[in-house]
């Protein structure tokens, strides 16, 4: 199913709750996005943690938003409110599902978190939100939940131009799909072959890096050490994601 001008029934959310941990849905059985009821700010996920790997080449903006296309249950924008301080930026198609994370999913508040209501293709094509948010997280899904709704070269091209003169782009692919190679050569094509996979996990669910900025030239040990700090400041499982990236270095050297 692709996204029609505004949503159908198939977008209205629904919840289910099993082992402490509140799940969000699409009327269909697919986990659009997760939440542990006495740990708000736990990536319950393994895919969200995944999502946060641009931590291993960039810092939290300071002034810039992270910017997040689909807000989902809003994971990953509880875990940025309590361990950054930047600010947070979420794009969302859907208004039910923003009313649904506040009503159900403790979304931070305005002053954290900002929701703008837009088909994120259009969003990141308007020339205004050029160099907003030098992280971007993509995460565009709808009822079935298995191939991205937004997936073109423009498209990726568009993300691009948000991130700015030096950023990260984080996009949830489903490897097992037939719209992963797809994915996999318009990231490339938009980012001149700047990508990298992060391992497939159980869920299906793969995480691509994409960069934008000066060229960079990583070592195993540079990598490790930074995954170290990463490890230790969010709790994050950096190691074993940068020793997996590690398998894509060059003559010693990670070239990105």
């Amino acid at each position: 199913m692709r996204r029609s001008s505004s949503p159908s029934e198939f977008d209205q959310p629904t919840l289910s709750e099993s082992d402490g941990v509140r799940y969000l849905h699409f009327n269909t059985e697919w986990v659009q996005g997760a939440m542990r009821v006495k740990n708000p700010a736990e990536l319950v996920l393994e895919y969200t943690g995944q999502m946060m790997a641009w931590l291993l080449f960039l810092e939290p903006p300071k002034e810039d938003a992270i910017g997040m296309l689909g807000l989902g249950a809003g994971s990953l924008a509880r875990f940025c409110a309590k361990h950054t301080r930047s600010p947070l930026l979420a794009v969302e198609w859907n208004p039910a599902v923003t009313a649904a994370g506040h009503m159900f999913f403790r979304l931070p508040g305005q002053n954290r978190l900002q929701v703008e209501h837009a088909d994120a293709g259009a969003w990141v094509a308007d020339p205004l939100n050029a160099g907003r948010c030098p992280v971007l997280m993509v995460d565009l899904y709808d009822a079935q939940a298995q191939g991205p709704v937004r997936d073109s070269v423009k498209f990726y091209r568009d993300c691009r131009r948000v991130l700015g003169e030096v950023g990260v782009l984080a996009v949830n692919l489903f490897g097992r799909h037939e719209s992963f190679g797809k994915n996999i050569d318009n990231l490339s094509k938009a980012f001149d072959d700047r990508v990298i996979l992060l391992p497939e996990i159980d869920a299906g669910n793969q995480i691509v890096l994409a960069f934008s900025g000066p060229r960079l030239a990583v070592t195993p040990a540079e990598l490790l050490g930074r995954a170290a700090i990463v490890e230790a400041r969010y709790g994050l499982p950096a190691r074993r994601w940068a020793r997996a990236l590690t398998a894509h270095a060059v003559d010693g050297v990670l070239h990105l």
